[in-house]
């Protein structure tokens, strides 16, 4: 499996932070140093797509007086990010017409994680929705999309669920009893739903949990609902990238980055599976919940 250019593109900008602020300088002055404008030093620095050389990194080594062993770190995440790049990563990018703007980062870091937990309080995740689950949300949030335009999004929903199938990727769905309750759709919609969510519940690498209606500790409310990607070592440097956090709003979307705040969501996180029913009493329940709409 080919990470993607995500991890090795976060991992040098770490280093190269890291190197510069030991070193004492600027990002204005780093840029300088590169040959390139202080935006595209910043994205570099931030883990975003921008071209960077072995010259630069070799020049920046120098002015940041870092040791062989630092050099030779950020040379091989630079190979790593073009060797990633030459593996035609990023399948999703053929959907650019059916993927609202800003998402494709979060589709970056899903194709890069190992582990992904997902709390959901209102909606099923998208990777365990059914066609026609995915085709009501569409409807009701893009009311003026033409029947090619849903179909273009619904394709692309089923195309991303193929991640389900990696050998090396586990799913973890954390989702509130009122996720299973409510009426998406219509009942016939919801019967369908639960029960493919029974299903994927027997799949290798994927979990499903509930937190039930009769939990009376609030633990997940309060932080809404999130994702959290975990991260496998990179295969040259074995550097291990920290999880990052990704919350969705009707505005759009946020990406926590920062270890310190990150790791609130993972703690976050086991809190919610303590109050969370055991992988066999949320498929009992599930089932319950299914007569229950027959």
């Amino acid at each position: 499996m080919a990470n993607g250019s995500t991890l090795p593109r976060r991992a040098l900008g770490r280093q190269l932070r890291k190197l510069r602020e030991r070193a004492g300088l600027t990002q204005s002055a780093a840029a300088r140093v590169a040959e390139v404008s202080p935006q595209s030093y910043g994205r570099i620095e931030d883990g975003r797509q921008t071209k960077v050389t072995d010259l630069g990194l070799n020049a920046l080594a120098n002015a940041y007086e870092a040791t062989d062993e630092e050099r030779r770190l950020l040379l091989d995440l630079a190979r790593e990010i073009r060797e990633a790049s030459a593996s035609g990563s990023g399948w999703w990018r053929a959907y650019a017409d059916a993927i609202a703007a800003g998402f494709d980062h979060y589709l970056a870091l899903e194709e890069a994680a190992s582990w992904v937990t997902t709390w959901q309080t209102t909606v099923i995740p998208g990777l365990l929705q059914t066609r026609d689950y995915r085709q009501a949300i569409t409807w009701a949030t893009n009311p003026d999309q033409s029947p090619e335009e849903v179909n273009r999004t619904l394709d692309f929903a089923a195309r991303r669920r193929e991640l389900l199938e990696r050998a090396d990727f586990r799913f973890e769905a954390l989702l509130s009893e009122a996720v299973l309750r409510y009426n998406v759709g219509s009942s016939t919609v919801m019967t369908e739903q639960v029960k493919h969510l029974l299903e994927r519940s027997d799949a290798p690498g994927v979990e499903i949990r509930l937190v039930p209606n009769s939990e009376t500790r609030p633990v997940g409310l309060i932080s809404r609902s999130f994702h959290l990607f975990s991260f496998p070592p990179l295969p040259t440097s074995k550097l291990q990238e920290p999880p990052v956090a990704f919350m969705e709003g009707f505005t759009g979307y946020l990406h926590v980055e920062r270890d310190i705040e990150a790791t609130k969501f993972s703690r976050e996180a086991e809190r919610i599976r303590h109050v969370a029913l055991s992988a066999s009493a949320s498929r009992d329940l599930m089932l319950r919940i299914s007569k229950e709409r027959q």
